[in-house]
């Protein structure tokens, strides 16, 4: 979202909207998004004070937390920082100190049990690596708080079906980081309206295209830092060594890359594509009927390095027909795309280009944090009749959160679109370890595979007697 600064009304939304529309735009799209974001801005604080907010996962970038926290506090009349949580000494004295520097008179924790037990704080920011998500957001909201957990929502499937049976038994208020369906602009909303408009047509394939996964081979086993507490950031994973070699590792930032920790780009790019692809499909709590390996190189099993399988490409069938390949980047090349002013791509639309592509009988759309362009410019016309996507059109991810804080209300991307969109997400995981290149059968509605190998795969076992609930 832009910032409003010192402008004016008038002056914020002309310069919104003029902005949008040379980045390829429609108009119309343009005054509604920045109308509803003005709306945002100028909305007070509510009657019952601050939103006191504690911070579990800090440290310097390229931590996900410093990014929440400073969209948080974009509305300081509505927050106060009160404490900080990291298992690495490093981070946690550099966010004490960094916190403290803009104003907020916080604590430091080193362990998450502490913070969220405390009575200074409402709310939970959770971003840790993904193993540990379900685990602390199911405390803080056993404990009365209400929490805005980063993507992927979580490590499993039964973390996932756990996170919608707590958030419904503690009635606490969830938002799951999946940005796109507010921020960028509003392009992945309008893109999934003009789609649910039947723009394109009846859907035949999207594509989500989310990048490789980085190879390492063999990394060292050192001795961690002493600031680093390993076996508790380790948790409820396996007990294994440090390792550290340039700027590889199995610990911040890299854990993405092992299958202990994360599920490499199929959790993380995964985790926005895949949602924008259920929300255009009009699935969100629902999914897939079969998922299934169309090609996958090998990944490193020698289990001193990156395990995430380097390329790949997932087919996933839902039951009305519609095939959602998923891929490193191995998509189809599409020519003549236009922008909403009718200007054409300059060169063709690679197959590798980060983003969704959905093709339908009567046209084709591209969107990405970048680019929306469809296949006719007629596509972009005003809708009159907008699909329902949500009550609002919240233009700020974390804005949309506190408001729901306040008014008790569901965010955009609460448990049951961010745990449904996940276990699409560990469908593709599941399927990839299994090198199943023959479709697993899944039923989204009681969230179980016919084949016994994939369901053992739902739900890993849990180191020093962590549990979910």
């Amino acid at each position: 979202m832009f910032d409003r600064g010192n402008l004016s009304r008038r002056g914020f939304m002309t310069r919104s909207v003029a902005a949008l529309t040379a980045a390829g735009l429609p108009a119309w799209h343009a005054r509604e998004y920045f109308g509803a974001a003005v709306q945002a801005q100028d909305t007070k604080p509510g009657a019952n004070g601050k939103i006191q907010i504690g911070v579990i996962g800090v440290g310097p970038n390229p931590r996900r937390s410093n990014a929440l926290y400073n969209e948080a506090r974009r509305y300081k009349d509505k927050v106060h920082f009160t404490a900080v949580c990291d298992v690495d000494g490093r981070h946690l004295e550099y966010a004490v100190a960094q916190y403290k520097k803009d104003g907020y008179d916080v604590k430091g924790y080193k362990d998450f049990r502490d913070l969220v037990t405390s009575k200074d704080v409402d709310v939970v920011i959770v971003s840790t690596p993904d193993h540990w998500h379900a685990i602390i957001a199911i405390a803080a909201m056993r404990a009365g708080k209400d929490v805005y957990c980063e993507k992927p929502l979580t490590l499993t499937v039964e973390e996932a079906l756990a996170m919608k049976t707590v958030t419904a038994e503690t009635k606490r208020v969830l938002q799951t980081g999946s940005q796109q369906r507010t921020e960028m602009g509003g392009k992945f909303r309008l893109a999934t309206e003009l789609v649910r408009a039947g723009r394109l047509g009846k859907i035949e394939k999207i594509e989500c295209r989310i990048g490789a996964n980085p190879t390492s081979g063999p990394i060292k086993a050192v001795d961690p830092p002493k600031e680093l507490d390993w076996d508790m950031w380790l948790g409820p994973a396996p007990k294994v060594p440090f390792r550290l070699e340039g700027n590889k590792t199995n610990c911040h930032y890299e854990f993405r890359w092992w299958y202990d920790y994360s599920g490499g780009k199929m959790t993380d790019w995964g985790a926005h594509h895949i949602d924008i692809a259920q929300w255009m499909l009009d699935m969100d709590g629902n999914g897939p009927s079969s998922v299934q390996v169309l090609s996958a190189t090998k990944p490193y099993d020698k289990g001193d390095g990156y395990d995430t399988h380097p390329t790949f490409k997932v087919l996933f069938t839902y039951a009305n027909g519609v095939k959602m390949e998923v891929s490193h980047g191995d998509g189809t090349t599409v020519k003549g795309l236009v922008d909403a002013n009718g200007n054409p791509r300059k060169g063709d639309l690679s197959g590798g280009e980060n983003g969704v592509l959905v093709i339908g009988d009567k046209g084709t759309l591209f969107v990405s944090r970048g680019l929306l362009l469809a296949s006719d410019p007629a596509i972009f016309a005003e809708l009159k009749d907008k699909p329902k996507l949500y009550p609002s059109v919240p233009t700020n991810h974390m804005g949309n959160f506190l408001d729901c804080v306040k008014s008790r209300e569901t965010p955009i991307c609460g448990v049951d679109v961010g745990a449904g969109s996940v276990i699409v997400c560990h469908l593709g995981t599941i399927a990839l370890r299994l090198d199943a290149t023959k479709p697993l059968t899944w039923d989204p509605k009681k969230y179980t595979f016919t084949d016994a190998a994939a369901n053992k795969m739902l739900a890993r076992e849990r180191r020093g007697g962590w549990k979910i609930s």
